[in-house]
């Protein structure tokens, strides 16, 4: 059995607008799931040291050098600003909409959807921690003997590579809009 050519059903062609809808679309899911992987496992880690632990108690992992301590940061980030952890709550707020509303006009670099998702993450995070309990739970401590880090967790840890890699966008903006760069040089 044949078909004619005027009975046969055209394939579908993504038109541009169509392609910068589902790039749209997957580069969300993108920012919103590495937002939430980073939450899932800050609020997950978080919680195995609030049960096992009590504040201030500490157990070596590689000997002196790194510790689990369950510390309550009621400050900002690196301990600063202590006592105010209700006020930078409420600051996250207004902090995660700017994150979400950068994304939204930062274009389709790739980059910066890890980046924005990372930082996004970081900050609800420590954003849940402030506003749920009034302080912040931190408990990676490293260090020589007094010489110590801040104790810092894995939605600080987010929020500290996210600084890093804009830093690094700053310093290399190709990184950021390479895609656009890309695609530039291969229409000439």
């Amino acid at each position: 059995m044949t078909e004619s050519a005027g009975s046969r059903t055209p394939s579908p062609v993504a038109t541009p607008a169509a392609r910068r809808s589902s790039s749209r679309a997957s580069r969300w899911l993108v920012f919103g799931g590495v937002a939430v992987t980073v939450v899932v496992v800050d609020q997950v880690t978080k919680a195995v040291v609030t049960s096992a632990l009590a504040p201030g108690q500490s157990v070596p992992i590689i000997g002196d050098l790194l510790r689990i301590v369950f510390g309550q940061n009621t400050g900002a980030l690196f301990g600063l600003f202590q006592d105010n952890a209700l006020m930078f709550g409420v600051v996250s707020i207004a902090v995660v909409g700017l994150i979400v509303a950068y994304h939204a006009r930062a274009g389709a670099s790739p980059y910066l959807t890890l980046t924005l998702g990372l930082l996004l993450g970081g900050a609800i995070g420590n954003m849940i921690d402030r506003l749920r309990l009034g302080y912040v739970v931190d408990f990676v401590d490293a260090g020589i003997g007094t010489v110590r880090f801040y104790t810092f967790n894995v939605a600080d840890s987010a929020i500290s590579l996210s600084i890093l890699l804009l830093i690094i966008a700053a310093i290399r903006p190709s990184l950021v809009d390479g895609a656009a760069t890309s695609s530039g040089e291969a229409a000439r």
